[in-house]
């Protein structure tokens, strides 16, 4: 991958992450600032069911957040854009449309269809 690409690659990831973070701080300031006074338990249970979401949202976020960091130590560790699996170039179109992935779409293909036929381990 030519330089000007990792560049760009890192930049992005950079303002990913630089985003996540800031609404992951906003959220705990949030919640730590919410004076709970409210006597009426149908608008109780509404600013739960909000923390909820957010806390379930932000817990999703911190998963991205982990696979942003790890791609810009592979932009440091020389490694970005190669596969986990096959060890050849990721395209730069998969890794414009999903800068985190670690799979060529082949290979990523292959997993989504073994994890399709035994449903994850997962009895239905």
């Amino acid at each position: 991958m030519k330089q000007k690409d990792l560049d760009l690659f890192k930049d992005l990831l950079t303002l990913w992450l630089d985003g996540l973070m800031d609404r992951a701080a906003s959220t705990v300031a949030d919640l730590l600032d919410s004076v709970d006074h409210m006597s009426d338990p149908l608008d109780r249970a509404v600013l739960d069911a909000e923390r909820g979401c957010k806390l379930r949202i932000r817990d999703r976020e911190s998963v991205l957040i982990k696979k942003i960091r790890d791609s810009l130590e592979d932009i440091e560790d020389g490694v970005y854009g190669i596969c986990n699996d096959c060890g050849r170039d990721i395209a730069i179109e998969r890794l414009k449309a999903r800068p985190v992935a670690r799979h060529c779409v082949r290979c990523k293909t292959h997993q989504e269809e073994r994890e399709r036929l035994t449903n994850n381990g997962i009895p239905k």
